[in-house]
């Protein structure tokens, strides 16, 4: 019995001093202050108690199911031509209002079971596939489940673009997950970042960057362009306008479909022009695109190429010579600090659509200090009150309780620690609702043992009734109140999944504590009695 009971003790120990280092660490120094700095280095703490940003994006998915159709129609184009098909146009009639669809016009009448078979075969599965009588013009539109599909892949890399995106800047324990509040929307939590202008304008970049060959210009305004191409732009170009910077400035109309798309960058990096001294952005293309690169560069030397970042152009130059899968972008006003920024966008990826800010609410530190000193206070009152009435009730018994209690919570802070979970203003919520649930599971127990003492039971026999009995009743409440945290952490947004995170910890805790150090506590109290000495609870 002693050598079991020594080996509980050990384990017991040996608990203590693990969570101990999971809340402290190793402090750089023996100061307080030192202790103070390791302690908050690893009890992170959320947005209500750090301060910061609260944001709420919603992604364009539309754009999205449009970028997909514009590519799908520059390839139907190619593909028609390849296969010996003249069509007038390949277009997207309504782009804005209905970018799901595709039409072909000019189809000749002898070529239409072999546009059908190209269009089934290649087109089939994402697209329902129609024509009109004479079978001049075909429409593709994409089916519903393939739209589903894509605004779901959308809303997806989005959220893991903007996390990479928030990671790199070094913003602390982060919350970027979707908003079930709203369709195709996103939550973003920035704890105690001092710049926010810069990281909203990092995270609202498309940083979409596409290589496209110049047909013309550069015109000195859209209207401009607009009349030197008759009135209209061709159905397989576009206009773009100049980044600011950029020189020379104005509009120039570029083929629509890219040579290089975003997904086709493998790599980027900030270098320094040797000829200007000034910062640029060298990119890397991935072996596919290098391939066909090098193939367009080599058919097309002589000819102007432009560089397309967000929609704007950074560069336009001609193409010298075959090119496989490097290229820079340098000029205009661009800064070190530009030149970063554009680098970490291109490696981390481009947003598959553009944001729009529904909700920005900025949360200041002093109120986060209030926070942090109202909820330690409230915890700290509760616990004095807890540990006072136990001792005042149960009297010697108690001390078993209060010993438990502290640890229950050494526990939970030590968890805290190693796992980086971030304490929310409900988080300390939920560490007092532990302190509760603790005290509760030494009720059942003790007043369970003075059942059986007033049974004529020993105390030996009292104690192990008390906690045979009591048992199942403390795990029942456990699960339910577990099954609880996890239904919240799962729809909850962020301190609402702190507060679920901490109860359950605190839960799990409150279990080792209460059934099995409580128990070694008495069984250790019992061995230094006479028998049938009697116990005070």
């Amino acid at each position: 019995m002693k050598k079991n009971l020594t080996q509980k003790t050990i384990l017991i120990v040996a608990v203590l001093v693990v969570c101990v280092l999971g809340i402290t660490g190793i402090p750089s120094g023996f100061s307080v202050a030192a202790l103070k700095q390791s302690i908050l280095s690893r009890i992170q703490l959320g947005l209500d108690l750090k301060g910061g940003t609260h944001l709420v994006l919603q992604v364009m998915v539309n754009e999205a199911v449009g970028t997909t159709t514009d590519s799908d129609a520059a390839h139907i184009q190619q593909a028609l031509q390849q296969n010996g098909v003249t069509v007038s146009s390949v277009m997207k009639p309504d782009a804005k209002n209905h970018p799901e669809v595709i039409q072909i016009n000019g189809v000749p009448l002898d070529q239409g079971s072999n546009v059908r078979s190209l269009l089934d075969g290649q087109y089939g599965q994402e697209y329902d596939i129609a024509s009109n009588a004479n079978g001049s013009i075909w429409t593709l539109t994409m089916k519903p489940s393939a739209i589903a599909d894509i605004k779901n892949r959308a809303l997806q890399q989005s959220i893991e673009v903007i996390r990479e995106r928030v990671d790199s800047l070094g913003v602390t324990e982060p919350v970027v997950q979707e908003y079930n509040l709203g369709s195709d929307q996103i939550l973003v939590e920035l704890p105690g970042i001092d710049d926010f202008s810069r990281v909203r304008s990092v995270i609202q970049s498309t940083a979409r960057l596409e290589l496209h060959l110049v047909l013309g210009g550069p015109y000195t305004s859209e209207q401009d362009a607009l009349n030197q191409l008759g009135g209209s732009v061709p159905y397989d170009a576009k206009l773009v306008q100049t980044a600011p910077g950029v020189n020379p400035s104005g509009w120039y109309e570029i083929r629509a479909a890219a040579e290089v798309g975003g997904t086709d960058i493998r790599s980027a990096r900030v270098s320094t022009n040797p000829n200007t001294n000034q910062p640029e952005v060298d990119f890397y293309l991935t072996t596919a695109a290098g391939d066909h690169f090098a193939q367009f560069t080599e058919a097309n030397k002589g000819k102007p190429l432009s560089i397309v970042l967000d929609n704007k152009i950074r560069e336009v130059a001609n193409i010298e010579g075959q090119i496989r899968d490097q290229g820079e972008i340098s000029g205009g006003s661009m800064t070190a600090q530009d030149a970063g920024d554009l680098a970490m966008l291109l490696n981390t990826g481009s947003l598959p659509a553009s944001l729009h800010y529904l909700q920005e609410s900025t949360i200041g530190p002093s109120l986060g200090a209030d926070s942090i000193r109202q909820g330690v206070t409230a915890a700290i009152m509760g616990m004095l009150a807890v540990l006072i009435f136990m001792l005042i009730y149960y009297k010697g018994a108690g001390i078993n309780a209060d010993l438990a209690l502290i640890l229950n919570l050494v526990i939970l802070l030590g968890f805290m620690g190693y796992t980086g979970s971030v304490l929310t203003l409900p988080g300390i919520a939920g560490v007092i609702l532990t302190v509760g649930m603790g005290v509760d599971s030494n009720v059942l127990i003790f007043e369970r043992i003075r059942e059986e003492l007033r049974a004529g039971k020993s105390p030996a026999a009292a104690v192990d009734q008390g906690f045979h009995h009591a048992i199942g009743t403390i795990i029942d409440t456990h699960v339910t109140t577990v099954v609880a945290a996890a239904i919240l952490f799962l729809f909850g947004t962020g301190p609402v999944k702190g507060f679920a995170v901490t109860l359950t910890a605190g839960l799990c805790a409150n279990l080792f504590t209460a059934v099995f150090v409580s128990r070694v506590i008495f069984d250790a109290h019992l061995n230094k009695k006479l028998r049938g000495e009697p116990i005070s609870i």
